[in-house]
């Protein structure tokens, strides 16, 4: 059924969510994967232009208008919250031998790796993401015990000293592990669908929990050998799709964050569409995360650089996010980051003064 969707950036101040300021919508419509429709339109002619659409799509396009330009409400965790009054780091905190970027590098030390997520809290981080299962392209699985046994001692030190931490984890028994350990958010590649319990877990928790895409929910999240029709109208379906799930499960739409999933199961040429039709993911009315630190992408485009050589492109991503809007960005980096960010912000507010 053809679906209008989409929000363009825009740089005079007409309408916002409190992050993103924009002028004009796009209006697209599909039939199945082949786009019908691609319409730029002024923010102050968006209802004359959707008068002519049949009910149903008018509808649609008006509840995702008011998606876009609704403020977004802070994530409450415990006795802290975080607000996305500007864009908010989420610092990666893996506890694995094999991630892609920094595997082994905080193993077998759950003290040593406490201490890298205070440093990173210490820079500015406002959620420390702590991981122990790689999510790489044909990474082996992980059983849930030596997972649990991975991130426990390192969550339990980060929350006794009041730090906000998130699991990065697929299986429901390691996201009860954590939540007891202290952790406040799960953030599942797999948005909640790999395991059948996950999905529970997080209701009965009362938790924030973010929903990543992936073309798979099996163990290989990477797994796409259908392809996309239209990658960033395909996402947003999803998404849209798994958010109602977890609304039907009983979990608060205010408690719902999503990411599109960069890199997951995604060529070069997706990852660039994804990028640039960010802002359309502002239509499903929840906080967007950004995750591109350090990610193959960047390397495609920089004459194959490793990984630990892609600060440059992983602060330009970053950056790119937050100008359509991206309530929060996953990094390696945090205090270039953090530092980046401070700078969109401060370009952002003098741009607006002028409005």
């Amino acid at each position: 059924m053809p679906s209008p969707i989409g929000v363009p950036e825009g740089s005079a101040a007409r309408m916002g969510n409190g992050l993103i300021w924009f002028q004009a919508y796009e209006l697209s419509a599909f039939d199945g994967a082949r786009r019908m429709l691609r319409e730029t339109v002024p923010v102050a002619g968006f209802a004359e232009a959707i008068a002519g659409l049949p009910d149903p799509l008018a509808e649609r396009a008006q509840r995702l208008a008011a998606n876009t330009s609704a403020t977004r409400p802070p994530l409450t965790l415990g006795d802290r919250t975080i607000r996305f009054d500007a864009p908010q780091v989420m610092a990666i905190l893996n506890v694995t031998p094999d991630s892609f970027s920094d595997g082994g590098k905080h193993m077998d030390d759950p003290q040593a790796a406490a201490e890298a997520g205070f440093a990173m809290a210490a820079a500015g981080a406002a959620l420390i993401d702590v991981g122990g299962e790689s999510t790489r392209p044909k990474a082996p699985k992980v059983w849930e015990g030596d997972e649990i046994a991975r991130v426990v001692p390192v969550i339990e030190r980060l929350a006794a000293a009041g730090v906000s931490v998130s699991i990065d984890t697929r299986k429901a028994a390691v996201m009860e592990a954590a939540l007891a350990a202290g952790a406040k958010v799960i953030n599942d590649v797999s948005a909640l669908a790999h395991d059948p319990r996950a999905m529970e877990v997080a209701a009965m928790a009362s938790c924030p929990v973010i929903l990543m895409h992936a073309p798979s929910a099996g163990d290989d999240p990477h797994d796409n050998p259908s392809g996309y029709g239209d990658v960033v109208a395909d996402i947003f379906d999803m998404l849209e799709a798994r958010i109602d799930a977890c609304v039907a499960a009983g979990i608060a739409r205010e408690r719902i964050m999503v990411d599109p999933g960069l890199g997951f199961g995604k060529s070069l040429a997706d990852n660039l569409a994804l990028v640039n039709g960010l802002a359309t993911f502002q239509g499903l009315g929840v906080p967007l995360l950004f995750a591109g630190s350090r990610k193959r992408l960047i390397g495609a485009l920089s004459n194959e650089a490793p990984a630990a050589d892609r600060l440059g492109g992983s602060i330009a991503l970053a950056f790119r996010a937050a100008q359509l809007g991206a309530q929060m960005v996953r990094v390696h980096d945090v205090k270039e980051s953090v530092q980046a960010l401070h700078l969109w912000r401060g370009l952002a507010d003098a741009g607006l003064s002028a409005f």
